[in-house]
């Protein structure tokens, strides 16, 4: 795989976070947070729970991916930060996207990516959330791996440094799905 550009080379940034108090920020509190951010600057913020990212290459294929699909017109939904979240998810359905990588009431850690000019740090306050550099990036475990769906079958065939390539694989097969309600178009 290519090294990544440096990080302030990057368009697409992200930070890791915690809670600042117990059940602060709520869910809904993020949810407004992210609908807010999304209404101002119409650059893309996501907010993801730091158990389902497995490293910087898993949100960066997963960025790549998105810009490639909605470069050829196949946008899946309206909101590109959602839309992320099935990439990152490795899943095709928002429902379960979110199930996998979305926070919830339970999430403690957080990885909190937006794209340039917006600065994912600067951004933290508005959600109520304190940077965590031993959030991420950190290498993928059984348990991220286990929620994107990957089988200890599926872990088995490949050593353990290589998991990180289970997971760029699962956000390939979201790209080369037909989006939800499409069916695949016949070329030829």
């Amino acid at each position: 795989m290519p090294p990544l550009p440096p990080p302030e080379d990057r368009t697409l940034r992200a930070v890791g976070a915690r809670r600042s108090a117990p059940g602060v920020p709520s869910v809904g509190s993020i949810v407004a947070t992210l609908r807010a951010l999304a209404a101002e600057s119409g650059g893309l913020v996501a907010l993801f729970d730091a158990g389902a990212i497995a490293g910087e290459r898993h949100l960066f294929s997963a960025w790549a991916h998105l810009g490639r699909a909605r470069g050829r017109g196949e946008a899946r939904l309206r909101d590109r930060g959602a839309e992320l979240a099935l990439f990152v998810a490795g899943d095709d359905q928002l429902p379960r996207a979110l199930a996998k990588v979305g926070v919830s009431a339970g999430t403690e850690e957080f990885v909190l990516v937006a794209e340039k000019p917006l600065d994912p740090a600067s951004l933290l306050a508005r959600f109520d959330l304190v940077p965590a550099d031993d959030v991420y990036p950190r290498p993928p475990t059984v348990g991220t791996l286990e929620r994107l769906g990957i089988t200890a079958a599926e872990r088995t065939t490949v050593p353990t440094g290589a998991w990180e390539g289970l997971v760029l694989e699962r956000v390939a097969m979201v790209e080369l799905s037909p989006p939800a309600g499409r069916a695949p178009t016949k070329k030829g």
